[in-house]
């Protein structure tokens, strides 16, 4: 008999997730009112150490609402990072902006601030930081750019929460922050997203905007045009939780990722188990494997199709966004100024993503290094 299929990822839900979603679904309360919403929003705030916190229905209309929330359109251009799900170029080109594709570091694959200076120009107006597969961006630097060039600087945290950045959470650390909680992230509302700010003024024009604009005085007039970019309170319920049990969720994560860690990885073959910075304390969300600097191409490729036919997922490192059709046009800068990213090309063709479910068992851990060992030493 073969051994069961074992997923990159896969929500963990419990008794505690079935009761609230019931209690919100006999309230009559489904749709964007009801009073898992509030409860949501204030213990995903006071969670990130920020006063404001406001639900949206997904993780990339987060992104799109903080721009236009900070009036970014057209005519603006957007430093984003090459390396990162292509949601956070999207919502820039949704807002109607321009983005402009930077490199990322060699390790870590969060922006490198010195591209990010070598990219600026007179149409600059934003900077998009994503903590990515977990990781927070080095952000201090960042923040002096911001300062220095009179930048927005947004966090993209949608795969980073609960994260730390020098004993900071991350989503106070620039003029916004958007969350995702889609399904396979640390904690889940099945599709969903939040904004989190310090500044009560755009709290309200977030909320204002989501509402299809409408004014919360005068009901069913719309002095703007908005957007229904609302979640459910059959969403909240589920969020609010998954938030009650984050310590539990993330800390089996946490020992699974350690464990993979103890296989002996980086020691036989100079496989990078989720690399971090001293300053940082990662969210552990997918566990990822880095080949070293070199493999062959296509290696990558050939040993994650051998762990697919035993049964063991993998998910590719994300495509650098520069390489994609819709985007080939947009400019791209690496620290020196030129128009090549040889970092994010790298590390996006070396990278995978293994079997990180809270439901892994240290024998399905075991089983995934032992073919992932077999698959190493065939095609590297």
């Amino acid at each position: 008999m073969n051994d069961e299929f074992l997923p990159v990822a896969e929500p963990d839900l419990s008794q505690v997730e079935e009761d609230l979603v019931l209690e919100a679904l006999r309230s009559g309360w489904v749709s964007s009112l009801g009073s898992f919403i509030t409860r949501f929003e204030n213990e995903f705030a006071h969670f990130c150490q920020s006063p404001f916190a406001a639900t949206v229905c997904n993780g990339t209309v987060a992104l799109h609402l903080a721009l236009v929330v900070k009036g970014i359109g057209h005519g603006d251009e957007v430093i984003v990072p090459s390396l990162t799900f292509v949601a956070t170029a999207a919502a820039v080109i949704h807002a109607g902006a321009t983005p402009v594709f930077v490199d990322c570091v060699p390790e870590m694959g969060v922006l490198d601030p010195d591209a990010v200076k070598a990219a600026i120009s007179e149409r600059t107006k934003a900077i998009i930081a994503v903590h990515l597969y977990g990781h927070p961006a080095d952000m201090d630097p960042l923040v002096e750019i911001a300062i220095r060039y009179n930048l927005l600087l947004l966090e993209d945290a949608a795969e980073a929460h609960g994260a730390t950045y020098k004993g900071r959470k991350v989503g106070r650390l620039g003029s916004l922050a958007t969350f995702s909680f889609y399904g396979n992230k640390v904690m889940t509302t099945g599709e969903g997203g939040m904004l989190v700010t310090s500044n009560e003024e755009d709290d309200s024009r977030v909320r204002f905007l989501r509402d299809h604009a409408m004014d919360p005085q005068r009901r069913y007039w719309h002095p703007e045009i908005g957007f229904n970019y609302r979640m459910t309170n059959l969403q909240a319920a589920l969020g609010v939780a998954q938030l009650g049990r984050f310590e539990e969720l993330t800390a089996k994560r946490g020992m699974i990722l350690n464990e993979y860690r103890n296989q002996g990885l980086e020691q036989q073959f100079g496989i990078a188990i989720n690399p971090q910075k001293e300053w940082a304390r990662p969210t552990p969300w997918l566990v990822c494997a880095v080949l070293p600097e070199g493999t062959r191409v296509g290696a990558r490729e050939q040993i994650c199709e051998y762990l697919l036919s035993v049964n063991i997922d993998t998910r590719p490192y994300f495509w650098p966004i520069h390489k994609m059709p819709p985007y080939e046009n947009c400019r791209r800068v690496d620290k020196n100024g030129d128009n090549k990213l040889p970092n994010a090309e790298s590390l996006a063709s070396r990278g995978f993503n293994l079997p990180s479910s809270t439901k892994m068992t240290l024998r399905d851990i075991h089983r995934v290094s032992t073919a992932l060992v077999k698959g190493l030493r065939e095609h590297i």
